[in-house]
């Protein structure tokens, strides 16, 4: 599971439907699991509004994407993308950054938008996606509570630095992840 063949940590195209397979598909990939825990602890990190506002906007804007993935609009180098939300989002929380919200909503959608048009291509093309993707915001929106539930530890010394060992593992992750895209 550590070391997979490739960074497609998603079921192959056509083999997926219904709510439980969209559930477990965030819950399968540890390239999901990386960038989606991240974006709770980056949230719990930054503190009100955007310890909600992240985690909000992220399973919405991954909606769109898989939207998009769902009426065949393409999205470039989505593995690259993916791979990159572990690298960066890890950075952030290594790095406890504090960009202007605006920015930080605006890189979490980026990455949602990858995120989502990865789980829409996997929808078999005569299948309803509505309760597929209900099951992946679902599943989204958990690991992120989870993410938020860890973060909440920043508020002692200790745990702040454990998350920004966290995050640097998180980026390593991402990083394993982009050298598998390129391969």
């Amino acid at each position: 599971m550590l070391a997979p063949t490739c960074a497609h940590a998603h079921a192959q195209a056509g083999d997926a439907s219904g709510f439980l397979t969209g559930f477990l598909h965030p819950l399968t990939g540890l390239d999901h699991i990386i960038a989606m825990v991240a974006v709770g602890l980056w949230g719990a990190q930054l503190g009100a509004p955007a310890i909600w506002l992240l985690p909000v906007t992220f399973p919405i804007v991954m909606a769109f994407g898989g939207f998009l993935a769902l009426i065949g609009v393409p999205v470039p180098a989505v593995e690259i993308g993916i791979a990159l939300s572990g690298v960066l989002l890890g950075v952030a929380v290594m790095m406890e950054s504090r960009p202007p919200l605006f920015l930080a909503l605006a890189v979490v959608a980026l990455f949602a938008i990858c995120h989502g048009h990865a789980h829409g291509v996997e929808l078999p093309p005569a299948t309803s996606g509505l309760t597929y993707s209900i099951g992946f915001v679902v599943a989204t929106g958990l690991l992120h509570a989870c993410g938020i539930g860890v973060g909440t530890i920043h508020r002692w010394s200790y745990g702040r630095l454990a998350l920004r060992a966290l995050g640097g593992l998180i980026s390593a992750g991402g990083i394993f992840f982009l050298a598998q895209a390129f391969t």
